[in-house]
C-alpha cells in the first residue's frame, strides 16, 4: 500500500515531467480513487504547489479540470566545475527563467565560490526571476556525502572538505538544499531530458578536468554506502604512470583528462611532432584540449593519436564496468566530449572488444544529448525532488 508521502511525490513529479494533466487522467495514472486524489490536490493547492489550469478535452461526459504545478514555483540549479560556475533559475517544469555562467577557480575555496553563487542568485531575484526559491540543487566536482550535504576529501578542491554546503545554502535562501557530485547531477539530467530518457540502467561518464561515472541502476542513482561510487578516474591503469592529484600513481585521470591532455599537447607542440599544435603554441603561447580537438579535425596525426590513446584507456576501464554491471547504455559527456567521434569510436572499439559478448550485444555507447546543460538540468531535478518530498 502506497503512503500519502509517496502519492504526493509521484503526483508532483508527474506534473513536473508532463505538464498540465486532467484530474481524471491523474486518477487513472496514479491508480487511486477520485475522492482521494481530489483531497490530495486540494492540500497541494493550499501549499502553493499545484494550480488549476482550465478544463480538459471532453472524454464523453463532463469535462475534467486540468491541474498543473503552480507557475510561482522557482528552483535554483548550480553546477560547479573545476573552472566554472553555471547557475539557472527554473520553474516547476524545469524551464529556465534565468541563466548565468562564468569562469571561476574551485581552488579559491568554498567561501569565495559560494558567495559568488549567492550573488548570482540574488541578481536573478533583483532581475525578477523569482520572489522566493523553493529549493536549491548544487553539484560539485568531488566526492560528496549525499546524506550530510558536504564534500569529503575532494582532491581538486582544497578547503572544501566537510564544508557545510547544504547548511549554508539553506540558511542563505530560506529553503531546502541538496548537494551531489557533478557527475551524478549530469547523469540525472541526461536521464530526465537527454539521450538516456527512460533508460533504467546506464553509465554516464564525464571526461573533463577529472573523470567520473554516474551510475543508474533500476531507475535510481547508485551512490554507494558513503557517496563515492563511480569515482573511476582514480582506477589505476598504469602502475608506472604519472602522479595523480589523489596521491597515487597511474590513475586514469592522470593519464587522460583536460589537464593531462593539455600537458601532452604541450610536449607535442614543443617537440614539433604536431605541426598543428606547434602553430597554436607559437600564436598564443599555450595549447589546450580544445586545440587537440581542432588539430584532429584538420587531420593532424599526433592530435588524432592523443585522442585515440585517451579513448583506449577510458574504454579499458569501461570494459570492466560493463562486464561487472551490464548496463543498457553508456553516455559520454563532460568537456572532453568535444573531442567527438574519434574519442567515441575508440571507446566503443575497446568496450566491444574487451567486454563479455552477452553484455555488449545491445549496448549503445553515445555522446551526451544535453552537453553542457546536463549538470544544471540534473541539479534542478534534485532541487524539485527535495522540495516535493517536503510538501507533506
Amino acid at each position: 500500500m502506497r503512503t500519502p508521502e509517496a502519492l504526493h511525490l509521484r503526483l508532483l513529479r508527474l506534473l513536473r515531467d508532463e505538464g498540465a494533466v486532467s484530474r481524471a487522467e491523474l486518477a487513472d495514472r496514479l491508480q487511486i480513487p477520485r475522492p482521494r486524489l481530489i483531497a490530495e490536490l486540494e492540500r497541494l493547492v493550499g501549499l502553493g504547489y499545484v494550480a488549476e489550469a482550465g478544463l480538459a478535452a471532453s472524454r464523453g461526459g463532463r469535462r475534467s479540470t486540468l491541474v498543473e504545478l503552480s507557475p510561482d514555483l522557482r528552483f535554483a540549479a548550480v553546477d560547479l566545475g573545476a573552472s566554472s560556475i553555471d547557475v539557472e533559475v527554473v520553474d516547476g517544469r524545469l524551464e529556465p527563467i534565468a541563466h548565468y555562467a562564468e569562469t571561476a577557480d574551485i581552488r579559491s575555496g568554498p567561501k569565495a565560490i559560494l558567495q559568488r553563487v549567492n550573488e548570482l542568485l540574488h541578481k536573478a531575484r533583483v532581475d525578477g526571476a523569482y520572489e522566493r526559491l523553493h529549493a536549491v540543487g548544487i553539484g560539485v566536482p568531488g566526492p560528496v556525502s549525499f546524506r550530510d550535504g558536504v564534500p569529503v576529501s575532494p582532491p581538486i578542491m582544497p578547503g572544501w572538505d566537510r564544508f557545510p554546503v547544504r547548511e549554508l545554502l539553506t540558511r542563505e535562501h530560506g529553503c531546502p538544499a541538496v548537494v551531489d557530485n557533478d557527475v551524478n547531477i549530469m547523469a540525472i539530467g541526461e536521464r530526465h531530458g537527454g539521450v538516456a530518457h527512460s533508460v533504467d540502467d546506464f553509465l554516464f561518464v564525464k571526461i573533463g578536468t577529472g573523470i567520473g561515472c554516474g551510475i543508474y541502476l533500476s531507475g535510481e542513482v547508485y551512490r554507494g554506502t558513503d557517496g563515492c561510487a563511480g569515482d573511476i578516474g582514480h582506477i589505476q591503469v598504469d602502475a608506472h604512470g604519472p602522479m595523480c592529484s589523489c596521491g597515487n600513481v597511474g590513475c586514469l585521470e592522470a593519464l587522460f583528462s583536460g589537464a593531462a591532455l593539455a600537458k601532452e599537447a604541450g610536449v607535442a607542440a614543443r617537440s614539433g611532432s604536431s605541426p598543428a599544435l606547434a602553430e597554436r603554441l607559437a600564436a598564443t603561447g599555450s595549447v589546450s584540449a580544445l586545440d587537440v580537438a581542432e588539430g584532429a579535425i584538420e587531420g593532424d596525426v599526433t592530435c588524432i593519436r592523443l585522442i585515440r590513446d585517451g579513448g583506449r584507456r577510458v574504454g579499458g576501464v569501461l570494459a570492466g564496468l560493463v562486464s561487472f554491471a551490464n548496463p543498457s547504455m553508456i553516455v559520454i559527456g563532460g568537456g572532453l566530449a568535444q573531442l567527438g567521434h574519434i574519442l567515441l569510436a575508440e571507446i566503443r572499439s575497446v568496450v566491444y572488444r574487451r567486454s563479455l559478448p552477452l553484455a555488449t550485444g545491445n549496448l549503445p555507447v553515445v555522446l551526451s544529448e544535453l552537453g553542457p546543460r546536463a549538470g544544471v538540468t540534473g541539479a534542478a531535478v534534485l532541487a524539485t525532488d527535495v522540495a516535493f518530498a517536503e510538501a507533506s
